[in-house]
C-alpha cells in the first residue's frame, strides 16, 4: 500500500518549470526593450529629437499666424521635450515587436481555438490604435487647430508653450487611440458571453449618446473634434459587432467526445 503524498510531494518538480518561465519572460522583456532602444538611437541619428518635434509641431504651426512659434517657459523644455517624443516615437515604432514578445510567451500555454482569437485581436488592436493616431495627427488637428485660430482675437498673438501642446497632442492620440478600440472592446465582450450580439445591436442608441458624452469630455469644447471622434466610435461600433459575429463563429472550443 502506498504511502499519502505530502504537500512537499506534490510540490516536487513545480520550481523548476516556474524558474524556466520567469527566465523566458526576462528574455521577451529584454528582447522588447533591446528593439525600443534600437529604434530609439536610430531615430536620434535621424531625423534627430529636434526634427521630430517640429513633425509634431507641423500641425499646429501651420496654423498659427505668420512670424508665431512656439515657446519654451522651462530651462530644461527644450531638451526634455524632445526627448520625450523621441522615445514616445522610439516605442511606437517598436510596438509591433513588443506585442509579438508578448504574444510568444503566452502562445505556448494557449489552446488552438484560443491562439485563433487571441493573435487575430492583438494585430487588430495595435493597427486600429495606429489608425486612431493616424487619424487625429492628418486630419482632426488641422481641423481643431484651424477653428481655433478662427476665434482668437487679432490682439492677441498666439504662442504656444511646447510642453503644453506636448500634453495636449499625448492627450488626443490616446483618446483616438482607444477610441478606435472600440471594436475589439466588443469582440472580447461578445466573446467572453459578457453580453450577446442582439443585446449590443439593442444597446447602438446608447452607446451614440456614450459616444457624444465621451467625445465632449475628452476633446477640446469645440464642435469639429468632438464630432471627429465620436462618429468614428459609432461606426466602429457597428463594425465591432460585425465581427464579433464572425468571431464567435470561428473560435469556438472543440466539443469534446463522450468516453467510450
Amino acid at each position: 500500500m502506498s504511502e499519502p503524498k505530502t504537500p512537499e510531494d506534490e510540490l516536487a518538480g513545480t520550481e523548476q518549470p516556474f524558474v524556466t518561465h520567469l527566465v523566458e519572460l526576462r528574455d521577451r522583456l529584454l528582447r522588447a526593450i533591446i528593439a525600443v532602444a534600437i529604434v530609439g538611437v536610430g531615430l536620434a541619428i535621424y531625423p534627430g529629437p529636434g526634427p521630430l518635434y517640429d513633425i509634431l509641431a507641423a500641425p499646429l504651426v501651420a496654423h498659427l499666424p505668420k512670424g508665431a512659434t512656439l515657446i519654451a517657459t522651462s530651462v530644461i523644455s527644450p531638451f526634455m521635450v524632445p526627448l520625450k517624443i523621441l522615445m514616445m516615437s522610439a516605442f511606437l515604432i517598436a510596438l509591433p515587436v513588443v506585442l509579438y514578445q508578448i504574444w510568444a510567451f503566452v502562445a505556448p500555454g494557449l489552446y488552438s481555438h484560443e491562439k485563433k482569437l487571441v493573435l487575430p485581436l492583438v494585430v487588430s488592436s495595435t493597427v486600429l490604435f495606429f489608425m486612431g493616431v493616424a487619424f487625429c495627427y492628418f486630419f482632426v488637428f488641422g481641423q481643431v487647430f484651424a477653428f481655433i485660430q478662427s476665434f482668437a482675437p487679432k490682439s492677441i498673438t498666439a504662442a504656444p508653450d511646447i510642453e503644453a501642446y506636448l500634453s495636449f497632442v499625448l492627450t488626443m492620440f490616446l483618446a483616438f487611440g482607444l477610441a478606435f478600440e472600440v471594436p475589439v472592446a466588443v469582440v472580447v465582450l461578445a466573446r467572453m458571453g459578457v453580453v450577446t450580439v442582439e443585446k449590443l445591436k439593442s444597446f447602438r442608441g446608447y452607446f451614440i449618446v456614450l459616444a457624444f458624452v465621451i467625445a465632449a469630455v475628452v476633446t477640446p469644447p469645440d464642435v469639429v473634434s468632438q464630432l471627429a471622434l465620436a462618429i468614428p466610435m459609432c461606426l466602429l461600433y457597428e463594425l465591432g459587432i460585425w465581427a464579433a459575429q464572425i468571431f464567435i463563429k470561428h473560435t469556438q472550443a472543440p466539443e469534446e467526445t463522450p468516453a467510450s
